[in-house]
């Protein structure tokens, strides 16, 4: 757990010397665990970023430095410490590392507005495979290209961003409307599609979370919808423009609620009416939970009969979530080659598939096999050539690099649906700057040879060197 920079060049110097492979943690959030764990075989360090976590606020500059082991909430704390009116549009989780977040995307509730938090960084500290620090200047725009979208894991250890802060309104409307299938939720949810995603006031940002639920007033099971939302204004403008857009939701005055940036941030964020915005220091998940998570993106409205073969689906499962966050404003304007996230134009919104359950192993089994049920059965509905995935919802069943080794042919499985066109600029990127591969994972980026391909006798004699006789365990 370093203390300072020193620390994180000290263990990459080390670890590459000694041939033991490095894996790094900023917020412990990596969906299939590779940054503290390992299918892979090899001896590994896990590099646990939390206790840098120093957020600098330039509002003069319209600038933040946030150190890796900084959280969203921390982040966000600590800009409105300094103002009431500047934001950064990241990740609605408060408790997401913002070292690995932003390698990803970093998506949230003003995305329309503004796109991503890689759109919003103007410089990075980063340390290279030989345990160089670079930054912008020093890194190039190819690798500073890179590092904002690829994934972590795959160029080096990221110490700090900097990013831009953007401009918000003293009071933002948030709501949260629920509606059950006999509420009409297909049709609601057919005109959300149309009309209600991608092409409101870029202001507005309704994500739409699907789980179980109750008939009302019975103990009938059934699916509900909530439309959760943020409105980068007053709860008058906001009424005004749903009345005009999308009154079939039927908001009222009594759903809207007025508050500041920092505010919604909680209410977004899950947290209980009333919540003091000095949670977001905690840094802490609201539930822990096993789970199992996909995505998709879609690019043409689910008809009626999809969603109505979705319901059936979804009933048979006890503990699950379906989060569709809404695309279009900002996000289409920004070219799929800007970054290496190309989820972009044409895109009306994502979803993420999550199945959850409390108990290990009893219900892993049974869990996976619906997801994965689901996500078949989903096929027909979402992009095509490729079947587009979001990498910060990394899912192995894409396919993985295997026994230490990394192939650009066989990465393509997983590769294409993350980045689209432009992962072989990213795999030409890695040839250069990390040619030994120091830098891998399960789904990292592979340079166009890897000199680490090993035989099974091969990583035998290694650990035999280095003492360890146990597979895939941290050192």
């Amino acid at each position: 757990m370093p203390l300072d920079e020193s620390h994180v060049q000290a263990a990459v110097v080390c670890a590459k010397k000694l041939g033991i492979q490095l894996r790094v943690r900023s917020g412990g959030h990596d969906y299939e665990g590779v940054s503290y764990a390992s299918e892979m075989g090899d001896p590994f360090v896990v590099i646990d970023m939390s206790k840098l976590r120093s957020v600098i606020v330039d509002i003069d500059d319209n600038s933040a430095w946030a150190e890796a082991g900084a959280t969203t909430g921390e982040l966000y704390y600590r800009i409105s410490e300094q103002s009431k009116v500047h934001g950064f549009p990241a990740g609605l989780c408060t408790s997401l590392g913002i070292g690995g977040h932003i390698t990803g995307g970093a998506y949230g509730s003003m995305m329309r507005k503004y796109g991503l938090g890689v759109d919003n960084v103007i410089d990075v500290r980063l340390v290279d495979p030989n345990g160089k620090i670079l930054d912008r200047a020093s890194m190039g725009e190819d690798l500073f290209w890179a590092v904002r979208g690829a994934g972590g894991g795959s160029f080096g250890v990221i110490l700090a961003w900097k990013v831009k802060l953007v401009p918000v309104p003293e009071t933002v409307t948030t709501f949260t409307v629920i509606k059950t299938l006999d509420q009409g939720l297909t049709k609601l949810l057919t005109k959300w599609q149309q009309v209600a995603a991608d092409k409101l006031d870029e202001n507005l940002f309704i994500r739409v979370e699907i789980m179980p639920g109750t008939i009302p007033n019975t103990t009938q099971k059934t699916v509900q919808a909530l439309f959760n939302a943020l409105y980068l204004g007053s709860a008058n403008q906001l009424l005004r423009s749903m009345a005009q857009t999308f009154p079939e939701l039927g908001l009222t005055k009594q759903d809207c609620n007025e508050m500041s940036w920092i505010e919604s941030v909680v209410y977004i964020g899950g947290y209980p009416t009333g919540t003091s915005t000095d949670v977001l220091l905690q840094a802490k998940p609201l539930f822990r939970n096993y789970f199992k998570a996909k995505s998709d993106f879609v690019r043409e409205p689910i008809p009626e009969a999809g969603l109505e073969g979705l319901w059936k689906k979804l009933m048979e499962a006890e503990s699950y979530i379906m989060i569709w966050n809404p695309y279009g404003g900002m996000m289409s304007r920004v070219p799929e080659s800007d970054t290496p996230f190309p989820h972009r134009k044409g895109t009306i919104y994502k979803i993420q598939y999550v199945a959850t359950w409390m108990d290990g192993e009893v219900s892993a089994k049974s869990s996976m096999a619906w997801i994965r049920d689901l996500y078949q059965f989903m096929e027909p509905y979402v992009s095509k050539n490729p079947r587009e995935a979001y990498v910060n919802y990394r899912d192995l069943d894409l396919g993985m690099n295997k026994d230490g080794n990394t192939n650009v042919n066989e990465a393509r499985a997983w590769g294409l649906k993350y980045y689209k066109n432009n992962f072989d600029r990213l795999v030409k990127i890695k040839t250069k700057f990390d040619p030994e591969n120091f830098f891998r994972h399960e789904q990292s980026i592979p340079p166009l040879s890897s000199p680490n391909r090993k035989t099974k006798k091969d990583k035998k004699n290694h650990y035999h060197k280095l003492g360890k006789h146990h597979k895939g365990k941290g050192c």
